[in-house]
This record gives structure tokens, C-alpha cells and sequence, in this order.
């Protein structure tokens, strides 16, 4: 039993002493999903998915990655002295998220001095790794086992397989490629919302749409800032892939089906959305219902006063991406542009920006296998845009029309994406028919839809339990009960900042959302006990989950110096048994650090690749003895889902 008179980490160091100590370092809840029917899967296939798609993978023998990082390392110094001697000291044209490095471009060598300290710090990490590999080279340091390592190559070489994550990362599935093909032909790609495209007819779509796009960023680019002008022109001389369409399992459905994924990375298109996602920003603060996330929810909610009458709801949009229609959508962001143009910056492109939203939206063409297809309906899949251009849209809506009609009704309302969450007033009479107007309204935009709940004292959204207690909002952490908790085990080759960082997360989300001490410690047991089930044991959790707790008790309020702008990032690949981040940062200190002007230096770490990397791919991959062409004219003419 939990005592509200002790401090939140001696709490916590009773829910601790309370679990059983296990001494297992392998997974005891190892688990898959083995979906084929046609195909028998290598006998060692728990064992390796087991592990989680996530799990990385570490070489038999260590790396060498040094001249990758010096490389980096140096034209960041490089730049810095380059710009200094330029007497270009301030980043007012740097705009993070539409930033391109010009590839074309190098700074000149840095003064001798760093130079040489460059090449001293180098050799030192070089002379380093050199003692590693000599205490490490007579063992084999790959982190799976025997069997493991004979299972990862069957299934990396047989065509015959298709091993995806799920759905709401349910864990992973493996299913017979012929079954996956069927199943995404048959509930997508021929369906009335596609159209399939020859090569030559592709080609020329996205020839004609490139012309396009370059002449209207010609005729408006008086309207577009340098860092923008600089995004596009520097983007455009890169090499454009086609997006990529595939299925991902949904597992917690009867019959299981296939979400329709779109890799649109590196595309053409994805340069423009990219810019359309940087100027919704600044449309988004309009969007009274627009939540953040869970957190911003709480925040909220913590000093309201409920009314003694008042209920919570919840709605659910149905397929949202899928069932905003175009037309609809430019129509209400152009009223809501026209509404608040008098706070938007003079030179907001309205006109272009509609436009590039509409060529994005009604050109997303991409490959599934050998073949082409073009979406015909709803947000083009896959595009960086899509979730703010579905918050903005609907959002205009509820602004103009929901929140106005029944203000007197919603003492709260907010969306995150299709979700949204409301307290609803119930006037003093039609009670049920003013409710039922509401949900009449909630569904009178274009063709979107929602499952909307019955008002009462409780309900679910996102990741939390709320309910109203004594005229206060109270909640608690919700997880899904098909949720497998597969946390990497601790034999994956993450950095080990990694499971600090899902620990102090988690702690910090459970401490937010369960004010209730006693909810808390459950949720708390409940998540070490799972980290338990993953191979880790108490006497290695038990420091970091000490030091998460303690920093919980710490003021929130401390505030974080986040300016980034004079800071070194040294970018380091990860190997458990390499060079280590202690060992980079004494000899920065001791070589490089007196002698630059960095206020900061930070190890960016990269994690090895994982198996999700080694057995998944984006791009269909066909078994020798299969024809797309011809299984697509074939399931053409079979009755299928529409």
C-alpha cells in the first residue's frame, strides 16, 4: 500500500522490492505471429523474431567506422572557422526542418593548429580501436546464437517469406508472399481508389508534374524566403525515387487485414510536402480543438472544474486519410487562410500553396513491385504533409461550424489527428435530441465519418483512462491488451542510452498520468515486470530505475538550455565491444576541446542495423516462379473488396 506522506522515490522503492528477482538474460515472452498457410517456416523462427524486429545485430568482429566519423567531424569544424572568417555569425537562413546541405560544396582546411589537433585526435581513437580488436580478435562477438544466425539466413534468402512489423507494433509477422500480393491487390490496389499505370504512362506523370511544380516555383518565389528558395533549389538537383506502397498486418482484426503504407522518402513529391508541413505550422495555432499529445491533455485538465451534471466522450474517426476528399479539404484551408490572413506574415503564399497541396494530393503515384499505380481518392498516403493537413482541414470545420453551434454544450474539446475527446454540458431539456445533433454535425463534412461513444462518467483516449471523481478529471495509464510489451532484450547491440531512455520516458509518462500513487506503482510493476519477461535482470534495471525516480522528484519546472547553435556533434556507430562514448569524450577533452570554441560537444550515436533493416523491405520482393503482371490480371477479374 502506497503512504502519500513519503516521497515519490521511497514509493517507488517499495513497488520495487515487491517484484520477484529473476535471473534469466533471454526472453521468456518470445513471440511472433506466423500467418502461412502455404509455406512451412525454418524451425528456429521464434527464436530469432522472437527477439523483436528491433533488435540490433552485432558483427563477428568490431568495425572500423573512425574515418567515417573524423570525416563528419572535420567539415563541421571546418564550416564553423570557414563562416567566422566570413564573419557569417548568426543562422537567421538556417530553418531546420527545410534544410539541405549542398553536396557540392567543402570548406576550406581549418587553421593548422586544428588541423593538426584533428589528425592527433584521430590516431588516437584509431590506436584505440586497434587495442580492441586485438583483445576481441580470436571471439566472435555476433550477439545472436548458432541457430539463430542459420534461421537469419534462410529467411533473408527465401523470396517465399514476407516478415513485417504490425499494425499498432503488435510484434512481428512472417506470411507467404503469394498471400501478402493477394491480400494487397485484392483489398487495395483494385479497388475503385487506384489506377494502375503502364511504366511509360507513369514516367510521364512525373516528368509533366516536375515541369509543373518548377514553374510555379518560378512564378511565386518572390513570395518564398531565402532558406526556402534554397530548400527547393537544392532539392530538385537530387535524385528522385518513386514511393513505394506496401501492407502492414493487422493482426487484432478478424480476418486480419492489410493498412496501406506508402514510402514516399526521397520522392519528388516529398519535397513539396515537406515544404507544405513547414507553412501549416504556421496555420495550425488557429485550430481551436489541435492537441498536442496526452500530455497537453492532462496539462489541461488538471485545474478544471467539472460540473456535477457534466460527462466525458470520445469519437473515433473511420479510415480519416482515406475519406477526406480533396475538393473539401482545399476548400476549407482556403477559408480558413482567408479567416485569419490578417495574422498570417504579409507574404504567406496562399496561391501557391493550395496549389502545390492539390498537385501533392492528386499525384501520388507509386510502385508495388514491377508495377505502377496512381491513388484516385483521399490524402495521398505516405506524404510528410498528411497529418497536419488532416488536423487543419476538419479543424476549420469545427472551428466555423461544431465549436460554434454547441459552445453552450462543450465545456471541453480537443482533437489529436481522429481522435478526439470532449466533456459534454447535457442542457436542461432534448437532452437526447441535442446530443444526437451534435453527432449529426460531427459527420456533416465531406465523406469523413465517426464512431462516436455515448457520453458517460468515462471513457478511453490515446493512451489514457479518464474519468471524473469528486468534480475532478482523473487518469490513469490505458495500454491495449493485445499489446505484446516486446522491450529489446538486453543481447541487442543498442547503445546503452537506449534502455535508459525508455525507462526514464516511461517512468515520466506513468508518473504524469497516474496521479494516484498507488496507480502509479502498479503501472510502474507492471512495466519492470515486463522488462524482466525480455531478459533483464533486477540487479542490472535497478540503477537506472533508481536514478529515473529520483530525477522524477526533481522540479519540473528546471529549465533545459536547449540552444543547440554553438554545439559540436561528434557522430559515432555504435558497437558494444568498440570504443565507447567515455572514451571519445576524454580524448576530445584532452586534444580538441582546449582549442575550439564549441560551448558543447555532443555524441550523436547510431545503432547498428537490426533485423527489421536485414528482413524487411519497403519494395516487393517476387519468388522466381511468380508473375505480378499476371497475378494482377488475374485477381482483376475475381470479385474482391471495394
Amino acid at each position: 500500500m502506497a503512504n502519500p506522506q513519503l516521497s515519490l522515490q521511497k514509493n517507488f522503492n517499495t513497488a520495487l522490492r515487491g517484484i520477484t528477482k529473476y535471473n534469466n538474460h533471454q526472453p521468456t515472452n518470445a513471440t511472433f505471429h506466423n500467418l502461412c498457410t502455404d509455406n512451412k517456416i525454418p524451425l528456429g523462427t521464434k527464436q530469432l523474431l522472437g527477439l523483436n524486429l528491433k533488435f540490433c545485430l552485432a558483427p563477428k568482429k568490431l568495425q572500423n567506422t573512425i574515418p567515417n566519423t573524423i570525416r563528419r567531424m572535420a567539415y563541421n569544424i571546418r564550416t564553423m572557422y570557414h563562416l567566422k572568417e566570413c564573419g557569417a555569425t548568426n543562422n537567421e537562413d538556417y530553418i531546420k526542418q527545410i534544410y539541405i546541405k549542398n553536396k557540392t560544396w567543402n570548406p576550406p582546411p581549418a587553421p593548422t593548429q586544428i588541423e593538426d589537433k584533428l589528425t592527433e585526435f584521430e590516431k588516437s581513437l584509431h590506436s584505440e580501436h586497434h587495442s580492441r580488436v586485438t583483445k576481441t580478435s580470436k571471439i566472435n562477438l555476433n550477439n545472436l546464437t548458432l541457430p539463430q544466425r542459420q534461421t537469419l539466413a534462410l529467411l533473408k534468402g527465401n523470396t517465399n517469406f514476407t516478415i513485417k512489423p504490425t499494425d499498432k507494433n503488435l510484434g512481428p509477422v512472417i506470411m507467404d508472399t503469394a498471400k501478402y500480393i493477394e491480400q494487397v491487390l485484392k483489398e487495395h490496389l483494385l479497388t475503385k481508389d487506384y489506377l494502375q499505370l503502364s511504366p511509360t504512362e507513369a514516367k510521364h506523370k512525373m516528368e509533366d508534374l516536375k515541369v509543373t511544380l518548377k514553374a510555379l516555383l518560378q512564378e511565386h518565389q518572390h513570395n518564398l524566403s531565402k532558406p526556402e528558395l534554397i530548400y527547393f533549389q537544392r532539392s530538385l538537383q537530387l535524385f528522385h525515387r518513386l514511393p513505394v506502397f506496401y501492407g502492414l498486418p493487422k493482426v487484432h482484426k478478424s480476418p486480419m487485414m492489410l493498412r496501406p503504407v506508402v514510402s514516399s522518402c526521397g520522392s519528388l513529391l516529398s519535397i513539396f510536402s515537406t515544404w507544405l508541413d513547414f507553412k501549416m505550422k504556421e496555420l495550425l495555432p488557429f485550430i481551436k480543438s489541435h492537441l498536442k499529445n496526452s500530455t497537453s491533455l492532462i496539462n489541461d485538465l488538471r485545474d478544471l472544474h467539472i460540473p456535477q451534471d457534466a460527462l466525458l466522450f470520445s469519437a473515433d474517426a473511420t479510415s480519416m486519410y482515406t475519406n477526406i476528399d480533396t475538393a473539401t479539404a482545399l476548400q476549407s484551408i482556403e477559408e480558413l487562410i482567408l479567416t485569419h490572413q490578417h495574422c498570417l506574415p504579409h507574404n504567406f503564399p496562399k496561391n501557391l500553396f493550395l496549389r502545390v497541396l492539390q498537385l501533392v494530393m492528386d499525384n501520388n503515384i507509386f510502385s508495388f513491385g514491377s508495377s505502377y499505380w496512381l491513388q484516385l481518392s483521399g490524402t495521398a498516403m505516405g506524404t510528410p504533409a498528411a497529418c497536419a493537413y488532416a488536423t487543419i482541414s476538419y479543424g476549420h470545420f469545427e472551428n466555423s461550424t461544431l465549436l460554434t453551434e454547441f459552445s453552450s454544450n462543450l465545456l471541453y474539446y480537443k482533437r489529436y489527428i481522429d481522435d478526439v475527446f470532449g466533456i459534454w454540458l447535457p442542457p436542461n431539456s432534448n437532452k437526447d435530441s441535442t446530443w444526437t445533433s451534435f453527432e449529426k454535425t460531427l459527420n456533416n463534412w465531406g465523406n469523413l465519418k465517426w464512431v462516436v461513444e455515448k457520453p458517460s462518467s468515462k471513457t478511453t483516449f490515446l493512451d489514457l483512462n479518464i474519468y471524473i471523481q469528486n468534480s475532478r478529471i482523473v487518469t490513469t495509464t490505458y495500454q491495449k491488451d493485445l499489446n505484446l510489451y516486446l522491450y529489446i532484450p538486453p543481447g541487442s547491440a543498442h547503445p546503452p542510452g537506449c534502455l535508459k531512455g525508455l525507462i526514464n520516458g516511461e517512468l515520466r509518462r506513468y508518473w504524469t498520468q497516474n496521479p494516484n500513487i498507488e496507480d502509479y506503482q502498479a503501472i510502474l510493476s507492471k512495466f519492470i515486470t515486463r522488462l524482466l519477461d525480455r531478459g533483464h535482470t533486477i540487479d542490472s534495471l535497478k540503477p537506472i530505475l533508481l536514478q529515473a525516480a529520483a530525477r522524477l522528484n526533481q522540479s519540473s519546472r528546471a529549465r533545459i538550455n536547449n540552444d543547440n547553435s554553438n554545439t559540436l556533434y561528434i557522430h559515432w556507430a555504435y558497437q558494444p565491444n568498440g570504443l565507447q562514448q567515455k572514451d571519445i569524450r576524454d580524448r576530445y577533452n584532452a586534444i580538441l576541446q582546449p582549442h575550439l570554441n564549441y560551448d558543447h560537444m555532443q555524441i550523436a550515436i547510431a545503432r547498428p542495423r537490426n533485423l527489421k533493416d536485414t528482413l524487411t523491405r519497403s519494395a516487393l520482393t517476387i519468388p522466381p516462379h511468380m508473375d505480378l503482371g499476371n497475378l494482377i490480371q488475374q485477381y482483376a477479374t475475381e470479385p474482391h473488396q471495394t
